[in-house]
């Protein structure tokens, strides 16, 4: 190693190298975009905890009441895809992002078409109808989701088809694009009218399995989440 480098961690090196990189992660401990950045950290081989913090909570540093906000190498970073890309690129060697211009520009695509469509759009109709039935305890509102089902079954089959192209970002294999909508659309598994649409599709199904058996991905599942195991 060159003396001014900086110690990356290869799946190879000794453990010990974790202990020089801690990611602290404040959000809430089930959320998208928190799991998003654990995954990367888990990606890159650091050590990373979870500090619970609502949106709402007045500890919240995030300028747009946003999570999460992140401390790592002495510096407090916010919006996850920033967080993201400085964590595979300061501690991952850029894995995660291919160096071909054409399968980059698919992936910062993929992310964007994430955060921008399909979160807002999954999260408001359907997502968090139901997390506030399930944890306060509210009324499911059967309204919102049933405005909402039809624009979400055409996203569902629009992202199906995507994948059964042999475009650049599935021939990039695992990147960062992965990661995001794998949490995205993990949200949308966990609820009843979500798992059946996306059991319709013929590959998103499988790709979802094929993530969800990821080390990575394994090591972050959400309370209840089933997680892969061999054999």
């Amino acid at each position: 190693m060159d003396a001014n480098s900086k110690p990356h961690r290869a799946d190879s090196s000794p453990r010990w190298l974790d202990k020089l990189f801690s990611v602290r992660i404040f959000g809430p401990v089930v959320s998208t975009y928190v799991r998003v950045v654990q995954i990367v950290c888990e990606e890159a081989g650091l050590s990373h905890e979870v500090v619970p913090t609502p949106a709402h909570a007045p500890s919240n540093r995030h300028p747009f009441g946003k999570v999460p906000v992140v401390e790592i190498d002495g510096l407090e970073l916010y919006e996850t895809h920033s967080i993201a890309a400085y964590i595979d690129n300061a501690h991952n060697g850029g894995a995660l992002q291919p160096s071909d211009p054409a399968q980059r520009a698919a992936m910062e695509r993929w992310i964007s078409v994430g955060n921008s469509y399909l979160f807002p759009l999954f999260e408001r109709g359907l997502v968090m109808p139901y997390i506030m039935h399930r944890y306060a305890k509210m009324d499911l509102d059967k309204a919102r989701i049933s405005k909402a089902l039809p624009d979400i079954a055409k996203t569902l089959s629009f992202i199906d088809l995507e994948f059964q192209k042999d475009g650049a970002w599935t021939s990039a294999g695992f990147t960062l694009a992965d990661i995001f909508l794998y949490c995205i659309l993990r949200g949308v598994e966990s609820t009843p009218e979500g798992s059946a649409g996306m059991a319709q599709m013929p590959v998103l199904p499988l790709w979802m399995a094929s993530c969800r058996a990821r080390p990575s991905i394994a090591a972050t599942a959400w309370p209840d989440e089933p997680v892969a195991t061999e054999g």
